[in-house]
């Protein structure tokens, strides 16, 4: 099920687009508190963003730069605003298509789906981005996001971060981590584990990310 993201502040507007788009079998979220749009974009994960020009606190060419800093997922923009100026810029943006308000339900289907069938039709649903307090991991860039800096990473310290997102609150042994890095972990120096965990906790000292990951003395590791 492809999931669809709205960004719209008018109640009444968001409430009609997601009845709509859950009726034609999508899930569907609304952004409810605008300071950090960021938070429920790696929260829920969409496979598309309804995109409103016109927000509190940032508006959504702001938000849109934001999310192509992490994802390529596609972005329709939603507005009032019918001048070519903003058009021009929502596309320079990022943006994969326009939508004048007023518009009918039937529209926003149309391009909704056209946009999903561009974008997903020979290609994984998932959009590999994962986040833990301030850490935002995306698996498919090898890239990590915190305090508006990014850092690339290697695919094995990429492994590693997302298992430890993914099971956050528990410690994940080092026998797991060796699994998930390499097929047969009997084959695998056990210092190979530690330097690949020692050299992820420097990149992530660089984005201001001290001390995230924790070592639990003989069972692994963990996020503080």
């Amino acid at each position: 099920m492809y999931k669809v993201l709205i960004v719209e502040d008018e109640n009444t507007i968001s409430s009609i687009m997601e009845d709509t788009l859950t009726k034609w079998g999508y899930q569907v979220a609304r952004v409810l508190e605008f300071k950090n749009v960021l938070t429920d974009f790696t929260a829920f994960n969409p496979h598309l963003v309804l995109m409103d020009i016109n927000l509190p606190y940032y508006d959504g060419f702001y938000w849109c730069s934001r999310i192509r800093q992490l994802s390529s997922v596609p972005i329709i923009f939603i507005s009032s605003r019918d001048g070519d100026g903003d058009k021009i810029r929502a596309i320079a943006q990022g943006a994969d298509d326009y939508l004048e308000k007023p518009f009918s339900m039937d529209l926003l289907v149309a391009k909704v789906q056209a946009a999903l069938r561009r974008t997903y039709s020979y290609s994984d649903e998932s959009l590999n981005v994962l986040q833990y307090n301030d850490l935002i991991l995306n698996t498919e860039r090898l890239q990590v996001y915190s305090n508006e800096k990014a850092i690339e990473v290697t695919p094995n310290e990429s492994k590693i971060l997302a298992l430890l997102i993914r099971n956050h609150g528990k410690v994940v042994s080092r026998t797991r981590l060796m699994k998930a890095l390499w097929d047969d972990e009997s084959f695998v120096d056990d210092n190979t584990l530690t330097v690949n965990v020692n050299r992820l906790r420097r990149r992530l000292e660089m984005v201001g990310l001290d001390g995230y990951i924790t070592t639990i003395k003989g069972e692994g590791y963990c996020l503080k």
